[in-house]
């Protein structure tokens, strides 16, 4: 009988298109993410989709974009916060988060999220930032 061991500590492969859509220099064809960076590509993604904006999955994002045009406070602070949370949680089940902390400028209109998170499987967080700026 022969005994097969199973490597349990290898950490999963993620892998996603660059939304850029830069050309890969070996083939031409586009770029891909791996890893940490496919991630944080994602969540700013999700992040950044209004609700409607995807056919057929209407409720798929976050809506922070109608935030951005309110009056800036605290209470939109919060509301941004918790609507970042919420959307990574629902749509993004390689990663738990840890903190989002999000600052605004009110002269400048726009607003930074801070995001902490980790990714299944391994043991360092991941902390980026994504700016949001309102757009017309």
């Amino acid at each position: 009988m022969a005994i097969t061991t199973v490597n349990t500590t290898r950490k999963p492969d993620y892998r996603d298109l660059d939304l850029d859509f830069t050309a890969n220099p070996g083939n031409s064809d586009v770029s891909r993410k791996f890893g940490e960076e496919a991630i944080k590509r994602s969540i700013r993604n999700l992040i950044l989709t209004n609700f409607y904006d995807r056919p057929f999955r209407p409720f798929i994002g976050s809506n922070v974009q109608k935030q951005l045009f309110e009056n800036a406070s605290g209470l939109t602070t919060i509301n941004i916060q918790n609507a970042i949370q919420e959307t990574i949680r629902n749509f993004e089940p390689r990663v738990d988060v840890i903190s989002v902390k999000v600052q605004s400028s009110e002269d400048d209109h726009y607003v930074v999220a801070g995001i902490k998170f980790l990714i299944k499987g391994r043991i360092e967080p991941v902390i980026f930032s994504v700016v949001l700026e309102r757009i017309r």
